[in-house]
């Protein structure tokens, strides 16, 4: 991070020239920075499993359009709720990330977001969500709210655990389940499937992004996969990847999806295996752009659903 991105108070692994950190009030950037806007890739990889299941959900049913307003509101979900989570994670983590290099720019360590004022901003952020989860079925309604146990706990598991990516794969694919109870107002295989898968797809890319911070993790005494798996973090990856791949392919065949469903799966194995060769556990500039490229991942997935769906 160079001083000029310090002084001006962007944190450390933002996306370099982000609207939120030039168009945005000066006032309003250090809530834009606390929840994360100018890091979109949370975000995206929140809402990847919402379109999923949603979208797996319409191909179960037989045909015709998914529901926009309810991709839409996932949207808008994801971007509000991976802002609470961070604002959460921030408050509980604020000690720690003032010791890590990549995240005492961060706004409640550097100062420019206090704590009082960050749990008010969790508050209004959280009810913004409870506003978007009201639009969906009472059954869609009480799951969603369901998450908000593992979202709670999943700040403190980094210092019981070397497997905190698990409880995020946990938080960050549950709208998998929710994109298929929108639709069908309960739950079956498939979803339990493509959930699993999420899971799975989290702690690959997850592993891959905690090698930025393995050094001063064992410093401050917290846990990753990234330590436990330390030089064989390849192979693991490689493992969940594959489990990934796996499970969405089974979740799919049991929802009756098409040979379009299948190729994206195919295709998202070469972006996965294109991952693994490119991974390098001493480089934290790779490790960023590979954990980014998990966007890319996820929407080749997204559209060969759509494409199954919309095509004959």
């Amino acid at each position: 991070m160079s001083d000029a991105d310090s002084r001006d108070g962007r944190v450390a692994d933002a996306v370099r020239g982000h609207w939120a950190d030039r168009l945005l009030p000066e006032a309003v950037r250090p809530y834009a920075r606390l929840a994360r806007l100018e890091r979109p890739i949370g975000w995206w990889l929140l809402l990847i499993p919402c379109w999923w299941g949603l979208l797996l959900a319409q191909i179960a049913q037989g045909s015709g359009w998914p529901n926009l307003w309810y991709a839409l509101l996932f949207l808008i979900g994801s971007i509000v709720m991976r802002g609470a989570g961070c604002t959460l994670n921030d408050i509980v983590d604020r000690d720690f990330d003032a010791q890590v290099a990549r995240t005492r720019s961060r706004p409640i360590p550097s100062g420019q977001v206090s704590v009082p004022a960050a749990i008010v901003f969790l508050v209004a952020l959280s009810l913004a969500g409870l506003a978007v989860l009201l639009q969906f079925n009472r059954f869609t309604i009480a799951l969603g709210a369901a998450s908000l146990v593992i979202v709670a706990i999943y700040p403190l598991m980094k210092r019981v655990t070397y497997w905190p990516q698990l409880f995020l794969g946990l938080a960050f694919n549950w709208g998998a389940l929710v994109g298929w109870s929108a639709v069908a107002g309960s739950l079956s295989l498939p979803p339990l499937l493509l959930y699993a898968a999420g899971i799975c797809w989290t702690l690959a890319y997850d592993t891959i992004y905690a090698h930025q911070d393995k050094e001063d993790d064992v410093l401050i005494g917290v846990k990753s996969t990234a330590l436990k798996f330390g030089t064989a973090s390849r192979g693991w990856i490689a493992l969940f990847f594959a489990a990934f791949l796996i499970l969405t392919d089974a979740a799919l065949w049991l929802a009756g999806a098409g040979p379009i469903a299948h190729m994206g799966v195919a295709a998202a194995a070469l972006h996965a295996a294109w991952q693994v060769t490119r991974f390098a556990d001493n480089d934290a500039e790779r490790c960023l752009k590979l954990f980014r490229s998990n966007r890319n991942l996820g929407l080749i997935i997204t559209f060969a659903l759509l494409l199954d769906l919309l095509i004959p």
